[in-house]
């Protein structure tokens, strides 16, 4: 269980980073509370998940798929460059992921 919560939690981390450019500078409230509910959402789901979950994992999992999630959004709905070094990166990003979740 403490994986999907983790899952959930790196979601939401994705929804508040990509609220928080919607915020602009917190002057927009609806972007605003959105935002802040989903940094709430991910916290609470991050902390369930570190009763069992070692914290260098949880963490470098969370911030990990908040990451991957936010890029390739940006890259998809953004208009944020594609290059295929940028894609590589990426990868490694969720290369790293994957082998934390496989060594916990």
């Amino acid at each position: 269980m403490a994986w999907i919560y983790l899952f959930i939690a790196g979601l939401m981390e994705i929804v508040w980073a990509m609220g928080l450019k919607s915020t602009n500078g917190w002057t927009r409230l609806w972007p605003s509370v959105i935002t802040v509910t989903a940094m709430i959402v991910s916290f609470y789901f991050l902390s369930m998940a570190l009763k069992t979950l070692p914290i260098g994992t949880a963490y470098a999992v969370w911030t990990g798929i908040g990451a991957v999630g936010t890029v390739v959004f940006g890259m998809l709905f953004l208009g944020e460059p594609r290059d295929l070094l940028r894609l590589g990166f990426v990868l490694a990003i969720v290369v790293g992921i994957v082998g934390l979740k496989a060594t916990a």
